[in-house]
């Protein structure tokens, strides 16, 4: 409990609410929660407390509904994945406020007349029964798509040079950028996190020069743990990526004059550049391209999983490749195309039925 003991709060509604906060942020820190993820707990406690105009000792099972209900309606509606996660901070809030360890219901009933109670259950939270509850139009992107991405970041550069303007080099910063992502299948705050050790030779393909292995230690975090590391190969489908990579490093990045900064991409102000700036990239270059808007940066890990797969590589393979710890996980990315399908099947019947490919005499 967060509370100064033989004190009297002169307003106690909102001071016992923060002291009651500041317990529950207290409970994550020591768990090593991000602090992103904290403060976007808390942040819902708050909103829910503003909506229902009471403090947490006074919901009921309906104020939370209606709480929900309304962020699913007006002109943009949450959407189905993004409800479960609020229910269940929600619920884990009322838990922390429940529990008896902490104190929290019987100072609520001494001062307040009322003590929290756990209003969320089985009863009125959603519960997850698809593997993957994304938006139907996200998908990977097709081989052609990939293509005018890259063609229109191309041209952006020359666009740019053609004009004489400011912006050349920060143009090809973000072509090279956009084919980092999808030659490697990195997330964007793996990306985000590169520094220029973190890309390496690898001794049983010298030929891809300095860029054949990238190092990842921002990977993606679980259950409070640290960002996760793995080891991404470049594989020969993805060499063209080579001579990109190596003329940003030997002659871009340092006209962007970052002295000691050990970051793989920085910006012109000589920082790190930031995940939202690489999804702006990516939008512009969208547009310059003409593609789907339903496409996103995310995708372009999409078409890396399903490309691996239609090249011939073995599942475990590419779910190393991308961090996954489940091949249901890998599974849920992949796309693979009719023709790819189409193969799989000629083959199959081949085997099976040899003599449908005999000539006819």
């Amino acid at each position: 409990m967060v509370l100064v003991d033989n004190v009297v709060p002169f307003d106690p509604e909102p001071q016992i609410f923060e002291a009651m906060l500041e317990g529950w942020a207290r409970q994550q820190r020591v768990r090593f929660l991000k602090k992103e993820t904290i403060d976007r707990r808390l942040a819902l406690v708050r909103r829910a407390s503003r909506f229902s105009g009471q403090y947490p000792w006074q919901w009921s099972a309906a104020e939370i509904e209606a709480f929900i209900d309304g962020l699913r309606s007006g002109s943009r509606p949450i959407k189905v994945s993004t409800a479960r996660g609020h229910l269940t901070n929600l619920q884990l809030f009322l838990g922390f406020a429940t529990d008896p360890r902490y104190g929290w219901a019987a100072v609520c009933t001494e001062r307040f007349g009322q003590a929290p109670q756990q209003v969320l259950g089985e009863w009125n939270t959603i519960t997850h029964a698809n593997e993957y509850e994304g938006s139907p139009e996200r998908r990977p992107f097709t081989y052609d798509e990939v293509q005018a991405l890259f063609d229109a970041a191309d041209g952006l550069v020359e666009s740019v040079r053609a004009r004489r303007r400011k912006g050349a080099l920060a143009a090809q910063r973000d072509a090279a950028l956009l084919k980092m992502f999808y030659a490697f299948g990195l997330r964007r705050r793996e990306a985000w996190g590169l520094d220029l050790a973190d890309l390496r030779r690898n001794p049983k393909m010298p030929a891809l020069g300095q860029v054949g292995v990238v190092q990842v230690r921002w990977g993606k975090s679980s259950r409070g743990g640290p960002p996760k590391r793995r080891t991404v190969l470049l594989v020969p489908e993805m060499d063209w990526v080579v001579p990109v990579l190596q003329q940003w490093v030997d002659e871009v990045r340092p006209l962007f004059s970052p002295g000691a900064h050990p970051a793989w991409w920085v910006t012109e102000r000589r920082g790190r550049m930031s995940c939202r700036r690489m999804d702006d990239v990516f939008a512009s270059v969208r547009e310059a391209a003409g593609l789907d808007e339903a496409l996103d940066l995310h995708c372009l890990r999409h078409s890396y999983i399903t490309h691996l797969i239609e090249f011939g590589y073995p599942e475990r393979f590419v779910q190393d490749q991308v961090g996954h710890r489940y091949a249901s996980t890998t599974a849920i990315y992949t796309g693979v195309s009719l023709e790819f399908r189409n193969r799989l099947l000629t083959q199959s019947l081949r085997d099976r039925h040899p003599e449908l490919w005999e000539p006819a005499l």
